[in-house]
């Protein structure tokens, strides 16, 4: 913020999101909508679009999310050397995707969520972020948000190799004493598993009010589960994609809303590709309002999600719950598995810090590994993994053939979303045997 130019996007910024609380109407889409499609018009990929006008965009066709991870910088509006920030996806489901982004999306996605999370942060909030600064924009949120709403803070990211790691960070969370805690749940996972075999779980959860999870699908019995060993509140931070910015975002409740002024979303139901206005389930289609180095208009995201309202919070904006990616599934035994299906039975039925899938090569076997809890009571083990069995046979339909606890899974299952997606890690493929 060194000069007019950039305080006046900051308080346009500010303004628009206060004034549009809720869910704007026809004349502020149509408006913003005008304004980004003239501003994809000069990207290589959406050259040929004539004239805004609310027909031309519903007429126009949706952009797959392949097609902009084959050519990402024809969707751009300038080159990587003129963005002010460079990030690259994680490039955890492919190649990483190039995204340059100008001041103007910097600015704009951090006062959207900041303003969102400001009902969930306290106003003397110590601020621990365990997300990548490297590459991908997450990092950089948590702290732009953090400096926009006048918040002590501090990056510690404990697979950067060489300076944090984990001994480390047990000295920093000891001095620090963070009251709110930015994380994947993978990382979530390992260092809770760490805390509980060096018996400080009791001593680091003492004076933390919450859990910020944030790159992966996470369900409510995982965040209960979470909640339970630190003895604090576990919310699904926010949703989004570093193509995208933030399209969602944890409230005071739990839930996890939608941020309508920021993005125009559609729901493609299979039938037909509708905006959101009501619940239901289908693929996201986004349109960012605010993305001026890569406009998108009507991208798909892959992501598979439902929609709801009536959230205690008050919010009148649509409730998410992202099922995942419409790639990440896994058929055994006739059985198509997703994230979601899999985590909702392993954290609701088991006390466990980690899972790992093992499948046969033509998926007609398939066993469950569950890494046990540091010092937990192993005499319960053979229960739990019948309960786990039998839930997995009465929810999903599936009867694994094998279910079994182990001490530790491989690293891999706990980097957080900066280095793995849910086929590469959570599961492993059995060779066949002659």
């Amino acid at each position: 913020m060194h000069h007019d130019r950039r305080l006046d996007i900051l308080r346009e910024a500010r303004r628009e999101t206060e004034e549009t609380a809720g869910t704007p109407g026809p004349e502020f889409y149509a408006r913003k909508l005008a304004r980004v499609w003239e501003r994809a018009s000069a990207a290589p990929a959406y050259r040929a679009l004539g004239p805004f006008s609310p027909e031309a965009f519903a007429a126009l066709a949706p952009t797959p999310r392949e097609e902009l991870k084959a050519r990402p910088l024809d969707f751009a509006t300038v080159t990587p050397g003129e963005a002010l920030r460079y990030y690259e996806t994680t490039g955890s489901t492919g190649s990483p995707t190039p995204t340059p982004r100008l001041a103007e999306d910097v600015i704009w996605n951090t006062v959207s969520v900041a303003e969102a999370w400001r009902s969930v942060l306290d106003e003397d909030e110590r601020i621990l972020s365990l997300m990548p600064s490297d590459v991908v924009p997450v990092g950089d949120l948590i702290a732009q948000v953090s400096d926009y709403l006048d918040l002590s803070h501090v990056r510690a990211y404990p697979f950067a190799a060489g300076i944090t790691g984990w001994d480390r960070l047990v000295d920093l969370w000891r001095g620090y004493r963070p009251t709110t805690v930015f994380l994947a749940p993978g990382v979530a996972l390992e260092w809770t598993r760490l805390a509980a075999a060096r018996g400080l779980l009791p001593e680091l959860g003492a004076g933390l009010r919450r859990l910020m999870l944030l790159g992966e699908v996470n369900t409510a019995p995982f965040r209960t589960r979470l909640g339970q060993w630190w003895g604090a509140d576990a919310h699904d931070a926010s949703y989004g994609s570093t193509e995208t910015g933030t399209l969602a975002t944890a409230c005071a409740a739990g839930g996890q809303h939608l941020l309508p002024a920021a993005t125009y979303f559609e729901l493609d139901t299979g039938d037909a590709i509708v905006p959101v206005r009501g619940g239901g389930t289908g693929q996201l289609v986004v349109t960012p309002l605010n993305a001026y180095a890569r406009p998108l208009l009507r991208l798909r995201t892959g992501d598979v999600v439902t929609l709801t309202h009536g959230c205690p919070c008050g919010r009148d904006t649509a409730l998410v719950t992202v099922h995942g990616r419409a790639s990440d599934t896994l058929r055994v035994h006739g059985v198509v598995l997703t994230p979601r299906d899999v985590e909702e039975v392993v954290f609701g039925a088991a006390e466990a810090t980690g899972y790992l899938i093992e499948v046969g090569p033509d998926g007609d076997f398939a066993q469950l590994l569950l890494e046990r809890l540091s010092g937990a009571d192993r005499i319960d083990e053979p229960a739990v993994a019948e309960e786990v069995r039998r839930v997995s046979k009465e929810r999903l339909g599936l009867s694994w053939d094998r279910v079994a606890f182990v001490n530790s899974l491989p690293q891999r299952t706990k980097s957080g979303a900066s280095q793995k997606s849910w086929k590469r890690s959570n599961i492993r493929i059995l060779e066949r045997t002659p």
